[in-house]
């Protein structure tokens, strides 16, 4: 999961920055001592701990407040006006702004370190709940790409998982949480949970995706209705079945875009003929409609969060992604998501607008006996 370090300290990386202080330090004591003595620029020395605090931590400031206050002392000084009202109170005023511009850096550097191990918690909690998958899975190779569209953030609703079934076949699943956050985080371990437990023991696909349902239906019903809910609480998700010994994968939509399948060069939408309604809003009568599609060796599944097809140009125009993606070079699926988060971001300009989690899957041709197995390049 392409997780990022969050918030770095105040203060690191700041050791070129304190020449500025230090420079105006000098000038503003410089001009004080040849100014005449009816000119008071003593005043003006707060700038120097006022501007560091913004970029380093409370010892630092300390010392260039310290400096600020010397050098206040050492002009009242060589003026002659050490012991005038004047000067008293600039040095008084000085140092008191000083000790205060201290201690709310003090203060702001406290509530950054806590804010940092918050986030920290938070995306080692998102990295366990995801589990990225390996990049062999049975006969399958898969890549898999997270980015969230808030740099500070790092913690989006976005889901994906593939798991073995033990009855020779793989399933996988990508999701979509409304909302972000720690709160996304726990509605998404409900499915995560659910999709890896039914995985393994339900028969067919509808019976995993009925028992999802409920699990993320009976969980969301504790959430609905308490003080901070906004309101409405559902889950996207795309579902499949991905059998070894066969040819033909099987799927079941649930208000999530429509995976894409790679085949020498084309690209096809495998557009579900019956869409179910998001997990957590109740599912048809009859249960799940389970559309079938050819998945043969060499294919490519594109599975990919709303964050791709929505994301839009700085004219307003959505990202393309089926022409586009048929412009890919080939490759191994780690390559093709390199190419697809590249071309996205160019499409925007250089900026998400929201999180993107992006799974490719291929099915590996087995090698023949006394091959090698395939060294296609990424």
């Amino acid at each position: 999961m392409d997780i990022r370090r969050l918030v770095d300290s105040p203060g690191r990386g700041a050791g070129g920055l304190l020449a500025i202080p230090l420079v105006l330090i000098i000038v503003i004591t410089v001009a004080g001592v040849v100014s005449p003595s009816s000119v008071h620029l003593g005043p003006l020395l707060v700038i120097a701990p006022a501007l560091t605090a913004s970029f380093a931590g409370p010892w630092r400031t300390a010392i260039i407040g310290a400096l600020a206050v010397g050098a206040q002392a050492l002009v009242a000084a060589l003026n002659g006006g050490v012991g005038t009202a004047n000067h008293v109170w600039q040095f008084t005023a000085l140092v008191v702004l000083s000790v205060l511009v201290v201690f709310f850096c003090y203060l702001r550097e406290g509530h950054t370190r806590q804010l940092s191990r918050v986030r920290v918690v938070a995306e080692t909690a998102q990295r366990v709940l995801l589990r990225p998958p390996p990049e062999r899975v049975g006969p399958l190779r898969a890549a898999w790409r997270y980015v969230t569209a808030d740099a500070d953030a790092q913690i989006g609703g976005d889901l994906f998982a593939v798991v073995r079934t033990g009855r020779g076949g793989t399933r996988v699943i990508i999701g979509d949480v409304r909302g972000k956050g720690l709160a996304a985080i726990g509605e998404a371990s409900v499915v995560l949970g659910a999709f890896r437990e039914g995985a393994r023991h339900c028969e067919t696909l509808p019976d995993l995706v009925q028992a999802m349902d409920q699990s993320v239906g009976a969980d969301l019903e504790d959430v609905a209705d308490s003080a901070d809910d906004p309101g409405e609480h559902f889950v996207t998700a795309l579902v499949l079945d991905l059998p070894d010994d066969g040819r033909q994968g099987t799927m079941i939509s649930c208000g999530h875009p429509p995976p894409l399948l790679l085949r020498d060069g084309r690209v096809t939408v495998l557009d579900s003929s019956a869409p179910s309604p998001p997990l957590g809003l109740g599912l048809p009568a009859g249960g799940p409609h389970c559309d079938a599609f050819a998945f043969a060796d060499g294919d490519t599944l594109l599975l990919y969060t709303d964050g791709v097809i929505e994301a839009r140009s700085p004219q307003g125009a959505f990202y393309p992604l089926a022409d586009r993606a048929a412009t890919f070079p080939p490759g191994r699926p780690e390559a093709l998501l390199r190419h697809l988060l590249h071309d996205v971001t160019a499409h925007t300009g250089g900026r998400l607008a929201d999180d993107v989690a992006v799974l490719a899957v291929e099915r590996v041709p087995a090698p023949a006996p006394g091959t090698a197995p395939d060294r296609r390049s990424t």
